[in-house]
């Protein structure tokens, strides 16, 4: 497959562009091999809805089948790799020619394992736990079983006793909100905003581009398919994010 070439317009942007921001959300994470919410359930979940084992209620009608799914999402994501567009906006920001931040609604860490700094999970990390009771930070490590377990009882927090939860956001809870703050800061003075893998309808993060577009930011969409982002940006690249991205920061590094 020859190599991706990337729109002019959008190199000239991106090359005079001094504050960038990257917002990423689960088609990034799905050229990695991550499935997505969306995505079929197989083995012993597929029988269960994430939308209804990702709720407040599901974890107070039975914290030992939602602890043991995230437990199995957990795992899943030390199975895959960062691909070369997290690899590109982590070599972007090393380039020094622009602030680079990474927004993500992705609660995986690939961003950061591929060498992102500035990073705002919006929608939390499922690598951090916390007490849902006092909103203790869980200090041990997590080990998850070899094999799918429909129920595991989580920990204990070690403050109050509270039963340990994953740390990330729920149908139904508010975003955290300094990740949220950041991110709006960073939109707004944002001059380019790439929205990648992202479907646009998640609210309030799909919400991101209109606050850059309204603040002056250039909008640039990369995604295969059309996304109701679509009619929002000033460019849409019918692009993966592991092909697009490096093409672009290698088309940004040769007008240095």
């Amino acid at each position: 497959m020859p190599a991706a070439q990337p729109p002019s317009v959008l190199v000239d942007v991106a090359s005079a562009a001094r504050r960038v921001v990257v917002l990423s959300g689960a088609g990034m994470s799905a050229e990695s091999g991550l499935a997505t919410f969306r995505d079929p359930q197989t083995g012993l979940w597929e029988r269960f809805r994430p939308e209804d084992l990702a709720t407040p209620a599901a974890w107070d009608a039975d914290p030992a089948l939602v602890w043991a799914w995230y437990l199995w999402r957990f795992e899943r994501t030390h199975d895959v790799t960062p691909n070369a567009g997290h690899a590109a906006i982590a070599a972007w920001e090393g380039l020094d020619l622009a602030t680079v931040t990474v927004v993500t609604q992705n609660v995986d860490d690939l961003h950061e394992r591929a060498g992102s700094r500035a990073v705002h999970h919006l929608h939390g990390s499922i690598s951090a736990f916390r007490c849902s009771e006092c909103d203790h930070p869980f200090p041990d490590p997590i080990l998850a079983p070899p094999q799918p377990v429909e129920r595991i009882p989580p920990p204990a927090c070690p403050a109050c006793f509270g039963l340990v939860r994953p740390g990330v956001v729920w149908f139904g809870e508010s975003l955290p909100p300094q990740p949220w703050e950041e991110a709006v800061v960073a939109c707004e003075n944002a001059e380019l905003v790439l929205v990648v893998g992202t479907s646009g309808l998640v609210y309030p993060a799909a919400g991101l581009p209109a606050v850059a577009r309204a603040s002056g930011a250039f909008v640039a969409e990369v995604n295969p398919r059309s996304t109701d982002i679509s009619d929002l940006a000033h460019l849409c690249w019918r692009e993966s994010a592991a092909r697009a991205i490096p093409a672009l920061v290698e088309a940004i590094t040769a007008l240095e």
